[in-house]
């Protein structure tokens, strides 16, 4: 018997509906598989709440854009390499210790002993290497959890960066590294600005605040957003596109059942340990450059802020599953946020327990979610 065809639109016939509902059914299941999905109707949430609530306040206005989009990407750039790690199974809890590290490397060499900034910056990613490489290697070769190898990691480089800055300089800030040097090559690369002429271009027409002289209030956005978008991309290729990428999906889930099929476990999550240090000297090299000092108390917590990043974005605490533009919503909610409270007056402690809560909703969500999506195959 054959089935009636359609000819026209709007036919109340049931093998009509059903196409169109099959295809949105598999449409939404595809949605609920993606880990970004509950970051980025957070992100939408809380630009909606802070639209509301924070118009009149600037946080919406070019100056205010380019505040949130800087504490955002400050953190995205730890959150996204944090979240490929989290994937493979393992945490770095050094993180923040590493920037410190960083910090006053590139500060003693420039300041004490008179390199070049370009060698000062070279010889701090050389050590992020070395640290990232130790931490690897001693969590695959001894079997210890990474959080108890890397908390130790977060003490000791903490008490290294403090005990030699204050053995050479007596002081625990090294002030003045980018004096005279302010517009060369390096500095400009990690701590200058871009798109200054686009926002000279809008003040000019008026879509944006302009000063006295007609040039835009934002003189350009931090080089850590355009630092941030090139690791987003980049990771978000890496996960989706190469067999690097399957590599951590596969070490995080069952690293046995990955070594059983050729997966070289180890030597994943060694490389992953270094890219997440080589992102902390990162975000190290831009503050430095950006504000021409060094403090061997830089990066304290954003180990955990990157962790929350991660987890907000979608990544789950047992490995396996996430995606790098989950990790870059959940620094931009984390941008928002923090901004959000600034611009509307409201006590910045809140801001921690926005954090706290924002963490047990993403994994209850992240869970629930996951659950679904695996029952509904």
């Amino acid at each position: 018997m054959s089935v009636p065809q359609a000819t026209g639109t709007g036919s109340p016939n049931a093998p009509l509906s059903q196409p169109p509902a099959g295809r949105m059914r598999r449409m939404l299941l595809r949605a609920l598989r993606r880990p970004e999905l509950g970051a980025l109707s957070g992100t939408i949430l809380v630009f909606a709440i802070f639209g509301i609530f924070a118009s009149g306040s600037g946080l919406f206005s070019s100056l205010g854009i380019a505040n949130f989009m800087q504490v955002s990407a400050e953190l995205g750039i730890l959150a996204i390499p944090v979240a490929l790690l989290m994937i493979g199974g393992e945490f770095d809890l050094s993180l923040g210790s590493i920037i410190g590290f960083a910090s006053v490397t590139i500060g003693l060499c420039v300041a004490q002993f008179g390199l070049p900034i370009w060698l000062a910056v070279l010889i701090a990613f050389g050590f992020a290497i070395i640290i990232g490489a130790a931490n690897g290697l001693l969590v695959v070769r001894t079997g210890l959890p990474s959080f108890i190898v890397t908390l130790a990691g977060l003490f000791v480089l903490r008490g290294l960066t403090l005990a030699i800055t204050r053995s050479i300089t007596g002081r625990t800030q090294i002030p003045y590294i980018t004096d005279g040097m302010e517009d060369s090559f390096i500095v400009q690369l990690f701590g200058g600005k871009f798109l200054t002429g686009f926002y000279n271009w809008m003040a000019g027409l008026g879509l944006v605040e302009a000063k006295a002289d007609g040039t835009s209030v934002v003189p350009g956005l931090s080089m850590s957003v355009a630092w941030w978008l090139v690791l987003a991309v980049l990771a978000t290729w890496l996960l989706i596109k190469t067999r690097f990428g399957n590599w951590i999906f596969a070490s995080g889930g069952d690293a046995n059942a990955a070594r059983n099929v050729g997966v070289p476990v180890d030597r994943v999550k060694i490389i992953l340990f270094i890219f997440t240090a080589c992102a902390g000297t990162l975000l190290a090299t831009i503050q430095v450059l950006e504000t021409g000092s060094a403090d061997t108390l830089r990066g304290t917590q954003k180990e955990f802020q990157a962790i929350i990043g991660a987890v907000i974005g979608g990544c789950l605490l047992t490995g396996g599953y996430g995606s790098a533009i989950g990790a870059v919503f959940g620094a931009l909610i984390f941008g928002t946020v923090e901004m959000g409270i600034f611009f509307t007056g409201i006590d910045s402690d809140w801001f921690n327990v926005f954090l706290g809560i924002m963490v047990l909703i993403a994994v209850l969500v992240n869970n629930v979610v996951r659950r679904k999506a695996t029952e509904a195959r």
